[in-house]
C-alpha cells in the first residue's frame, strides 16, 4: 500500500484499514489525501490497484461519502474526467466514533440500565487542535 516509508506512516496505514475495513478503500483514501485528489488513471497507477477494483471502489466511496469528486473541464472531445478528493480525517474520525458508539450502547444495554443507578450512554468526543 503506496509503499510505507516508516512505521509511523504503517500504522497510519493499518488504523485507516481499519476504519475502512477494506485493502482497496484504505490504500484509495491515503492516496487522495497524500496527493490532494487525483483521476481515476493517476489513483490506479499510484495504488497498484486494478483499474476495475479502483473503478468500483471509487464507485462505493463516493456512494458512502468518503470521497467527493468534481468534473474537470479539459477542452478536448469526449467525457470530462472526474478528479477525486477525500474527505478530511476529522471527518472520517467522527463517524467511526459515532459506529463505535453505537456499538458500544449496544452492549452497555446488554445490563438493565433499572440495575445501573448512574447508567450513561457512551459518548466518544473527538478534540480538534489548530496546528
Amino acid at each position: 500500500m503506496l509503499g510505507a516509508r516508516n512505521s509511523k506512516d504503517k500504522n497510519i496505514e493499518m488504523t485507516v484499514r481499519e476504519i475502512l475495513k477494506s485493502k482497496a478503500r484504505s490504500c484509495i483514501y491515503i492516496y487522495l489525501l497524500r496527493k490532494n485528489g487525483a483521476k481515476t488513471e493517476e489513483i490506479t497507477k499510484g495504488t497498484k490497484l486494478h483499474p476495475s477494483t479502483v473503478r468500483e471502489t471509487l464507485s462505493k466511496m463516493y456512494d458512502q461519502q468518503l470521497i467527493f469528486r468534481r468534473k474537470m473541464q479539459n477542452g478536448s472531445i469526449g467525457k470530462n474526467p472526474y478528479l477525486y478528493y477525500a474527505i478530511p480525517p476529522i471527518e472520517l474520525l467522527k463517524r467511526y466514533a459515532g459506529e463505535i458508539e453505537e456499538r458500544l450502547n449496544k452492549l452497555a444495554s446488554l445490563t438493565s440500565r433499572d440495575k445501573i443507578r448512574d447508567y450513561k450512554p457512551v459518548k466518544i468526543k473527538i478534540h480538534e487542535r489548530a496546528d
